[in-house]
This record gives C-alpha cells, sequence and structure tokens, in this order.
C-alpha cells in the first residue's frame, strides 16, 4: 500500500536545495503532495534564493528553511557549524515525513536521515542496499531512473508515494513587489505588452555563440520593428555584454540588474523569449511566453518545456544554426492570437496567486 495511504501525515519536510529553474520542475510534484495531505504543513527546505519561489507557492508550502550546505552537495558551500544548527532546528520541528526530492539520494538521503523525521521517502540508487538508503518497514524508497523529464520523475515520485495528482504545468505568481521593482527600475518604461522581444545567451561557459544569438535578435528587431530585451542574472553580465556588442539591432541591458521575480515580470510581458538552456526558459513555461530554446550542455528530453506547441527546443548538434532557431521564432511570432486568446487566463491565474501570497 502507498505510504500517503496508510499514513497521515500532519508536518511533511521537503528536500530540494537547487537553483530556480530546477526547483520549478518541482512545483507539480508539491502540488500533488498538498492536494494529497490538504491538512498537513509542508516545509520547504532549499537554497537560501529559493524562498522567494516558496513566497510564490504559499497554497503549497507553508514554512521555508535555507540549506547550508553539505559535502557532496556542489550548489553551495559546506559550512559545519551553519550545518549543525541546521540539524538542530529540523529536529526540535519533530516532521512526520521527509521527502527527499534533491537527485538520486546517493548523498542527499544522509541528508534526509537527519532531519529527524519519523518517516523517510524518496529517491534511492538501484544499486544501494537497504542499509545505505536508510530503508527500514515505515519508510519508501523509489529507486531513480536518469531517464525521462524531471517533472514526470518527481510526479513518479508522489504517484509511488499514494497522491493522485499528476498536473504537469509549472507555476509562478507574479507579485506586486515585482512589478513595483520593475516599474522603479525604469527598465520597462515606453515597452508595451506583447511589443517586445527578450533574448538570453544562457547560463554557464557552454552557451549558444552569441554572433548567432546576435543574428537571431537582429532579425526579429529588422522583421517586426520591436524592441530587444538583453536578459540574464548579475553572473551572466559578461555573456550578455558580448552578445549586445555582436548585435547591430539597439537592446535594452536588463541583465543582473533586477531580481528573479522583477525578471519574470518583464518576460511575462515578452511576445517570444529566444534562449539558451537556463531558468529563464523554465520561467517561460511557467508563465506561458513563446519561447525557442537552445540546449548545448543540458538534456532537452529532462529540461525541455513538456508543451511543444509554445515552446520550441533546438539543438545545435543537429547542425541547426540562426535559420532554424529564426523559423521557430517566426512561426511562434504568428501565433499572436493564440498568446492573445491566453493572456486573460494566464493573468487570471496570476491574480490567483497574488491572492494567495497576500499581494495586493
Amino acid at each position: 500500500m502507498p505510504l500517503l495511504r496508510s499514513f497521515r501525515p500532519r508536518s511533511i519536510v521537503v528536500l530540494r536545495a537547487l537553483p530556480l529553474g530546477q526547483m520549478l520542475c518541482a512545483v507539480p510534484a508539491l502540488r500533488a503532495l498538498r492536494t494529497e495531505c490538504p491538512r498537513a504543513s509542508i516545509t520547504l527546505v532549499g537554497l537560501p534564493s529559493g524562498r522567494s519561489l516558496c513566497e510564490r507557492l504559499s497554497h503549497y508550502i507553508d514554512d521555508f528553511v535555507p540549506f547550508p550546505g553539505f559535502p557532496g552537495l556542489p550548489e553551495q558551500p559546506t559550512h559545519p557549524p551553519q550545518f549543525a544548527r541546521f540539524v538542530l532546528e529540523m529536529r526540535s520541528w519533530r516532521f512526520d515525513l521527509a521527502v527527499q526530492m534533491h537527485g538520486d539520494g546517493h548523498v542527499s538521503n544522509r541528508v534526509a536521515r537527519l532531519l529527524g523525521a519519523r518517516r523517510i521517502a524518496g529517491f534511492r540508487r538501484s544499486d544501494e542496499t537497504p542499509d545505505e538508503a536508510g530503508t527500514g518497514s515505515p519508510n519508501a524508497w523509489l529507486d531513480y531512473d536518469d531517464r525521462g523529464h524531471e517533472i514526470r520523475r518527481l510526479l513518479r515520485l508522489t504517484r509511488f508515494l499514494g497522491c493522485d495528482e499528476c498536473d504537469e504545468t509549472l507555476e509562478f505568481a507574479i507579485l506586486a513587489c515585482d512589478l513595483a521593482e520593475l516599474r522603479d527600475s525604469g527598465l520597462a518604461r515606453g515597452l508595451e505588452p506583447g511589443r517586445y522581444v527578450c533574448v538570453h545567451p544562457g547560463a554557464g561557459a557552454a552557451h549558444w555563440p552569441a554572433a548567432h544569438l546576435a543574428a537571431v535578435a537582429d532579425a526579429l528587431h529588422e522583421a517586426y520593428g520591436l524592441p530587444i530585451i538583453v536578459a540574464g542574472s548579475p553572473s551572466e553580465r559578461e555573456a550578455c555584454a558580448e552578445l549586445r556588442a555582436r548585435m547591430r539591432a539597439p537592446a535594452v541591458d536588463a541583465a543582473g540588474q533586477l531580481s528573479a521575480g522583477a525578471q519574470a515580470a518583464l518576460l511575462d510581458d515578452a511576445r517570444l523569449l529566444v534562449a539558451g538552456d537556463s531558468e529563464l526558459s523554465q520561467l517561460a513555461s511557467a508563465l506561458q511566453v513563446p519561447s525557442v530554446t537552445v540546449f548545448t550542455a543540458s538534456d532537452p528530453t529532462r529540461w525541455a518545456a513538456l508543451e511543444t506547441e509554445l515552446h520550441r527546443c533546438v539543438l545545435p548538434d543537429d547542425g541547426n544554426g540562426p535559420q532554424t532557431v529564426l523559423a521557430h521564432a517566426h512561426e511562434l511570432m504568428a501565433r499572436r492570437n493564440a498568446r492573445k486568446n491566453s493572456s486573460g487566463t494566464r493573468r487570471a491565474h496570476r491574480a490567483t496567486h497574488r491572492a494567495r501570497a497576500g499581494a495586493p
């Protein structure tokens, strides 16, 4: 019998200390967990930057605790004294259930066991022995399969635990503070909703060549006369500067100037996003903004948007260059009516999240 059919936890802690784009892929699983356990208190342990996401998912998550790092988990530096305090705090909460959603469990299951929950559930590697995985009669472990999409992998876990919910859609609520930050920045001054294009070179050193993305941005500006916005995080300023230097078309530089929420607010009213694989492409999926994503390093079968009409995936290794990306962009630009028709639904969805998050 699935764990949640025989055991009704009053308090649940979920471990997933990963960057924003990867956190967004866990939203359907968190939704499923909340649907199955509507009265339980659900706490998320995530990277410190994940607190903002939890505020946008307050209808699924009740509390957030920043993860201080752990040896073998590369997302942030390790601070042993902070981790010791973290463990003491977590144990004082006396959780009924800890759910490990952070990878295959080879390292993260050690963290999950330290949280002190009465029962533990999550992924484990198939080559782990019961003792290594911490398996016992009260606990529930699902062998980790590294094939397939991350969203569906996490939903397999929640179904294994007894959750019936299988909605795969992502969510990212735009809050009033995001709109205020964007307005105060001046970056959106003069921009009309649906009348500009966002471009983003992508994360990491293996992003698509700047010359290729610049050619696409120039062609879109020439064809439609729309302003071009170069978006990115503070760590991506250099790549964004190189992109702007190679463009002939004028561009608004938004790289590193906005929080994730305000950047999402800017993206939310874009006509199109053309980007390398990064959290911005995941945000486009959550916001239902048409996008063309070029995958150069990460696996599209794991990270590409599941909805393929509005979101296109391009693999440059298949010989696809700027013309292929541009062809997808033109097709999506031609779908403007569909974008406009979905706008009301999107904004109603967003307003609901604002209300749930307590925003005006």
